[in-house]
């Protein structure tokens, strides 16, 4: 998708626009640049509302599909399936709109400016809002983040389906309690080979309309008013051409909390002047007399409401009804049985298998009279959904997916074990107080199904309500509560048990990988999830999902929370080794690479392309997640990097060849200038079903392939 789909009626926009914008009084156009809009009977525009969230579904608007939340569809690594829920999420946004319009409901979350995704990187496991994110690689955050745009937008040449919004611009991930006031520094080279590539595709391959600034500083800056992010790199350098949004009352932290300014006033010259073109608050009804005292210029002013008014217009918001291509879409399209089965296949996707010790899954169900359901989250709602939600017309908790699933051919015992993360679950109980009932359903189980992990109360954003930690970051890696203790007893009683993780972050399971036969990650898999996860118990469904974080051991072996130099983060830089790597997932079959070869040994203007044999040596059918690796053989580079993904499905006993092309900037490092370069030298190219590293290949019990392919002459990119 270019940037600009149709230039002849982006134009034609353009003028319309201006037009409009000319003949407003200075107040209209203050009042315009905030996010609840006012209607302009006069010129014939209706209120609009520009706050809409669309992060793994229509949210807070209704009941809408609730898909698996976005650290879910990340595991998946599939780019096509990505785009394919983001076009089902714009159809239903375009559903509620319609009806919306109908019966004239201009509320907060009722318009078609979508304020997804989110494109941050999830750079350290205790940041709250890390589930929002499609993980903590540069690379396949770049991918998921611009098919979920074009799947947000859609592919017509005159007219958006949504308007998509990357956010929070830039270098943005926590500590939550302080983005206030935080200053988060990062060098040049971290900037543009971690923090800002995601951001940068969005804006170049993808054309997102939208981007949000964050709430903290970057190197100094506000921003939200960041004369280097929004200017110098965002319209400057990258040519976006949409409308910067400000995060939700960032501009007063200017004042209140960065202390950059000195009031209001200040706080939106600053703003307006660098760049933000719409206030999610108040604070830009303060435009006018900032025009006025001279602070801002009217042009400025004028250019921000030309780009809003062109979004506006790309939506087809000015036109006669029924003149967009999406003005048909009936409300009943909203929740419909398709969108269910899409819910369900996408819950089933983002299954992580992470350990299966002698085959103990997939389960079998005439071999089982008695099933054992322990845990906080075996019935748990709020641990399907993550955060930035909408409402499910029916939700299926793991408990109720499997009893749906069994039927009455198994006894099925369910006990909530213990409390999320208190010591009991009785306020009037000694303690322990679902102890003896725990060891009474093992006891009576032939196998039990062990279901811990997190919910959006435990992980989310600051100030969210219901959340444990006023701050929304997790203290730590561990288990909260009591849950480690349940964990035990549960091993204790001598029965397999199967260990179900809801989360939304990485959690330091060391002992239950010593431990538990068989444990699989099922994220916050919407509310499909019980469902999902009971197929892929049972083996309906193999497990295809892949980490798009990593496991770490233990918390202290994270860098401070508050620094965000990469040294120690992420696979990419980390030293140490991982609990479950990066990319790392297992499946019911077994895969096997063969005869990996490179289309040159020396590396072309064109890239190179890495061709692989891929086997299903297993007697089940099952979808490959083929990753390649790129490595500068030299000292003081990063560790592999992810540089290519492609999944394949192979029935039992297939084979085939895969070619990936890497482009030349798959080879590029940046250095502390800035500058992106192919150094002289050698580079190894890996290929497998896993990041190539120790840890991948142990669990795996399968070597990465590699290639070399030399650069004879350094290139500047």
């Amino acid at each position: 998708m270019e940037i600009v789909k149709n230039k002849t009626k982006n134009e034609e926009f353009e003028k319309r626009a201006r037009a409009l914008v000319a003949q407003m009084t200075l107040e209209e156009k203050a009042f315009q640049m905030v996010n609840s809009a006012p209607a302009i009977e006069r010129l014939g525009i209706k209120a609009y509302n520009w706050w809409n969230e669309a992060l793994h579904g229509v949210a807070r608007a209704g009941t809408a599909t609730v898909f698996p939340q976005a650290i879910s569809l990340a595991a998946t690594f599939d780019e096509d399936f990505i785009e394919e829920v983001a076009d089902a999420v714009s159809t239903e946004g375009r559903a509620k709109f319609n009806v919306q319009q109908k019966f004239e409901d201009f509320d907060i979350y009722k318009g078609l400016t979508f304020w997804s995704p989110n494109v941050n990187i999830f750079r350290d496991p205790r940041w709250g809002r890390g589930h929002e994110t499609f993980g903590e690689d540069p690379y396949l955050t770049s991918r998921l983040g611009v098919r979920y745009v074009e799947g947000l937008q859609g592919h017509d040449e005159k007219y958006l389906k949504t308007a998509a919004c990357a956010k929070h611009f830039a270098v943005h991930s926590g500590p939550e309690d302080l983005r206030h006031e935080f200053d988060a520094k990062a060098s040049v080279q971290d900037m543009y080979e971690t923090y800002l590539p995601a951001f940068k595709a969005c804006v170049q391959e993808a054309g997102v309309e939208a981007v949000m600034g964050a709430y903290n500083r970057t190197n100094g800056e506000p921003c939200c008013g960041s004369k280097t992010l929004l200017q110098d790199i965002l319209r400057d350098e990258w040519g976006f051409q949409g409308h910067v949004v400000s995060d939700c009352w960032a501009i007063k932290d200017f004042h209140g909390g960065h202390g950059v300014t000195a009031g209001p006033e200040e706080s939106v010259a600053m703003a307006v002047n660098h760049g933000c073109d719409l206030n999610c608050g108040e604070l830009f009804l303060y435009v006018a007399d900032a025009v006025r005292k001279g602070n801002i210029k009217e042009e400025r002013v004028d250019e921000a409401l030309v780009h809003l008014f062109m979004t506006r217009m790309k939506l087809g918001l000015f036109e006669e009804k029924e003149k967009t291509p999406y003005d048909d879409i009936p409300y009943t399209a909203v929740d419909s049985e398709k969108m269910q089965e899409l819910n369900l296949r996408a819950a089933e996707k983002c299954m992580v298998l992470l350990k299966n010790e002698n085959n103990l899954l997939p389960l079998d169900k005439s071999e089982i009279r008695t099933l054992g359901i322990i845990g906080p989250n075996a019935n748990n709602r709020k641990a399907l959904v993550g955060n930035y939600e909408g409402t499910a017309s029916r939700y299926y908790t793991i408990a109720e997916g499997i009893q749906e699933y069994v039927g009455h051919d198994v006894r099925v015992l369910v006990s909530e074990g213990c409390h999320l993360y208190r010591q009991q679950i009785s306020n009037l109980s000694m303690g322990k107080d679902r102890d003896s009932e725990v060891k009474a359903v093992c006891e009576a189980s032939d196998v039990v199904i062990l279901c811990l992990g997190l919910d959006p109360g435990l992980e989310g954003e600051e100030g969210d309500q219901g959340n444990q930690y006023a701050s929304g970051d997790k203290p730590d890696l561990n288990l909260p509560g009591r849950q480690q203790e349940i964990l035990e007893i549960a091993c204790a009683s001598g029965k397999p048990v199967v260990l179900v993780l809801l989360s939304g972050s990485a959690l330091a399971v060391g002992w239950a990988d010593e431990h538990v036969p068989a444990i699989l990650q099922g994220w916050y898999p919407g509310a499909q999830g019980g469902r999902a996860v009971a197929r892929v118990l049972f083996g309906d469904k193999n497990p295809e999902g892949r980490l798009p974080v990593t496991f770490y051991r233990t918390t202290e072996e994270l860098p401070d929370f508050k620094d965000y130099s990469m040294q120690g983060r992420t696979y990419r830089y980390m030293r140490t080794e991982a609990l479950y790597p990066f990319g790392y997932g297992l499946s019911y079959t077994r895969f096997a690479y063969k005869n990996a070869s490179l289309s040159s040994d020396v590396l072309g203007a064109d890239g190179i392309t890495v061709k692989v044999t891929v086997s299903n040596q297993g007697d089940r059918d099952g979808m490959e997640t083929l990753q390649v690796y790129v490595k500068a053989d030299r000292a003081g580079t990063p560790n592999p990097q992810l540089k290519g993904i492609r999944k394949v499905f192979l029935g039992a006993g297939e084979s085939k060849e895969v070619a990936v092309t890497l482009p030349i900037s798959a080879f590029a490092l940046y250095d502390e200038q800035g500058v992106n370069r192919v150094a002289a030298g050698t580079y190894l190219v890996f290929v497998g079903g896993a990041q190539p590293d120790r840890r991948s290949e142990m669990l795996t019990g399968q070597r990465v392939l590699h290639c070399c392919v030399d650069v004879e002459n350094a290139l500047v990119l």
